[in-house]
């Protein structure tokens, strides 16, 4: 065997037995270092008989394979924790948590809402993980601003769901916001209409008593 079993975070005990076992009979120094940690840079002086910490230039070669032990560790352990399959889960924990927070506010445009909802469910299927057109539907009617209730009501009594396709939802979608928009327009020139005539009303009012006070001050002058 000449890779150590990868890690499996479910299984952990499992693995964890696996792995020893692999590392001791590939060489108990390694073992040693994994669980104790480096092994330090000394050596004894045989002029003082002590342990002292040496420069690698006065490191002797029994000690420089000792040493050697310290990264023979460290590739064993790499090679034991599938990064790529770490980094691909991380990605896909990120992505689905978008998906389940994606929501469209009132005044995004239907184009530009599903563009960012587009990205998201395409990075998902490239990453091998991906939900079913009929819940990508069933997600985006939920997404949607309150201000689409009538229309999502009228969507979930008049269509089937489980055979509606996301593109189909989105074209149905598009056009209602062409209705939509139209109807707010002529709402905002209505509103602005009324504020002009309610503006002039209150000026030509002024304009009435500011003549009535001074025909008022004539006849007061004139008696």
């Amino acid at each position: 065997m000449q890779r150590p079993p990868l890690f499996e975070s479910d299984g952990f005990i499992y693995w964890k037995n696996r792995f020893e076992t692999y590392v001791k009979s590939k060489d108990l120094d390694l073992w040693h270092v994994i669980t104790y940690c480096d092994f330090p840079p000394i050596q004894n002086n045989p002029k003082t008989k002590n342990d002292e910490i040496l420069p690698f230039d006065k490191q002797n070669d029994d000690l420089k394979k000792k040493l050697a032990k310290n990264n023979e560790a460290k590739m064993v352990i790499y090679n034991a924790l599938p990064r790529k399959s770490q980094v691909k889960d991380n990605k896909i924990d990120l992505l689905v948590q978008q998906y389940e927070q994606f929501t469209i506010p009132e005044e995004e445009s239907i184009d530009n809402a599903f563009a960012r909802f587009n990205t998201i469910i395409t990075s998902l299927k490239a990453l091998d993980e991906s939900f079913s057109s009929k819940n990508y539907v069933r997600k985006s009617l939920r997404s949607l601003h309150p201000k689409w209730r009538a229309k999502v009501t009228a969507i979930e009594e008049s269509k089937d769901l489980t055979s509606l396709s996301l593109d189909e939802l989105i074209g149905n979608l598009k056009v209602y916001e062409v209705i939509i928009n139209k109807d707010s327009e002529m709402v905002k020139g209505k509103r602005e209409q009324n504020r002009s005539l309610g503006l002039k009303a209150k000026k030509e009012s002024s304009d009435e008593d500011s003549s009535a006070s001074d025909r008022e001050q004539r006849i007061c002058h004139s008696r």
